[in-house]
């Protein structure tokens, strides 16, 4: 699995921390939490997409009232790993949001993220239009799982 920086991101929370999954869309934004000792991740909201300040105060927030450490953000590759607009804007996006929330950002490769996630939803039986209401923080769960089970350890 590619990622961006997780010697780096590991290094600057030694000692693990809430980390806080987001799966950015055009219109909203999945979020998704994990446990300090980084074992389990959950879904979590999912918000609509605004203008980044709005955005970045309601993350700021969220991130205060859960004491989140560091955050992971979603990485839309090409299937052939090569990157495309929104893989740049994501990668804007996370800058940004470095910079305003203060704390450390770790980008994970998103590919095949949403299509777990509706496996996932799918096999709850959970029907079609609950699975659009939550798909966005459901992929967001599995972006920080892949992450945080790479950076404890348990992936190679």
């Amino acid at each position: 699995m590619s990622t961006e920086g997780r010697e780096e991101f590991r290094q600057e929370l030694p000692h693990g921390g809430v980390l806080l999954g987001l799966d950015l869309g055009t219109k909203t934004i999945g979020t998704a939490l994990c446990d300090a000792g980084w074992r389990f991740a959950s879904p979590g909201k999912t918000l609509s997409r605004g203008k980044f300040g709005a955005d970045s105060a309601v993350l700021k927030a969220l991130c205060a009232e859960r004491s989140v450490a560091g955050i992971v953000i979603g990485l839309p590759l090409n299937m052939d790993a090569s990157e495309g607009p929104r893989a740049q804007s994501s990668r804007a996006y996370a800058r940004n949001i470095a910079a305003a929330l203060e704390l450390p950002v770790l980008l994970w490769d998103e590919r095949w993220s949403t299509a777990s996630a509706e496996r996932g939803l799918i096999g709850q039986d959970m029907s079609r239009a609950k699975r659009a209401e939550r798909i966005d923080s459901a992929a967001a769960a599995v972006i920080l799982q892949g992450a945080i089970d790479a950076l404890s350890g348990s992936v190679f």
